[in-house]
């Protein structure tokens, strides 16, 4: 992966802060740039108030929107682990309202809406004590590799 900046190009051909965005709450600012930084790991994204967020990969990953992440229902969360040199190794754009990136383990079943990446950017440290209260619980390591999830194809 190349490990220099890269912006994603909010154009308007996708990107048109002036329509209204389907999953975007009005009390949301909307995006102004999104730029991916391979060497540190990190989604930069600047949002129309002014506010600008780093983003590590590895949260975006852990905290994925996905089904396969999430589960299909309260309880069926998949606890994340081994995730920390993730990267992001391309990023599509969804309507005007979400991107979906795709990480370097193989998960890609993601859209992160542009109302998910402020909620991600501005509770970080709340997202990142949370994990840790999971991981404690779970018994078990950060960087501890995923268990084999039997029986189930779309893990990662």
């Amino acid at each position: 992966m190349c490990k220099r900046p890269i912006t994603v190009a909010l154009s308007a051909s996708w990107f048109n802060p002036k329509v209204f965005m389907a999953g975007l709450q009005k009390s949301t600012p909307t995006p102004e740039s999104l730029t991916l930084h391979g060497q540190s790991r990190q989604l930069e994204i600047s949002f129309s108030s002014g506010e600008r967020f780093l983003i590590p990969f590895e949260l975006m990953r852990i905290y994925s929107p996905s089904a396969e992440v999430r589960g299909h229902g309260q309880g069926q969360e998949v606890l994340q682990t081994g995730k920390r040199g993730v990267d992001i190794v391309g990023m599509e754009p969804v309507g005007n309202y979400a991107v979906q990136p795709r990480f370097s383990d193989g998960h890609g079943s993601g859209l992160y809406t542009w109302d998910y990446l402020h909620f991600l950017g501005s509770q970080q440290s709340k997202l990142w004590a949370e994990y840790e209260t999971k991981l404690q619980a779970a018994h078990t390591e950060r960087d501890a590799p995923m268990p084999e999830a039997a029986g189930q194809g779309c893990a990662h």
